[in-house]
């Protein structure tokens, strides 16, 4: 049963390489090239949502595996507004792993790693 007091977010609504006829709802400028779902989860849990995700076939497009994450509505915000917001934090996620050498999701970024002690 439909749950209306959540918002869906498609991983397909934020990727570059999809025409907004495929199903992309943000601009170019603030897509990434073929997101992930724990990015995408990575980046809502940043904004203060606690996600809960899932794996699915995106229906524009049902021939390829996709997911969403599943977000508590709040109240004066609208799911444009609200993609908008996780957009600019996904490029930020997306940034962040790029620059870490593709350091795994939740490692902390370079500068904020402890250096261990080694013995000689």
């Amino acid at each position: 049963m439909k749950d209306y007091k959540r918002y869906v977010l498609w991983i397909d609504y934020f990727n570059s390489a999809l025409s907004r006829s495929d199903g992309r709802r943000v601009p170019l400028d603030r897509s990434v090239k073929d997101p992930r779902l724990d990015e995408l989860a990575e980046a809502v849990r940043r904004l203060g949502y606690d996600p809960e995700t899932s794996q699915a076939k995106f229906p524009p497009r049902m021939m390829l595996q996709s997911g969403y994450v599943s977000i508590e509505k709040r109240p004066n915000l609208k799911k444009g507004e609200v993609m908008d917001e996780v957009s600019k934090s996904l490029s930020a996620v997306r940034g962040e792993r790029a620059a870490g050498s593709q350091a795994p999701l939740g490692t902390p970024p370079s500068s904020q790693r402890k250096e261990i002690p080694r013995k000689h």
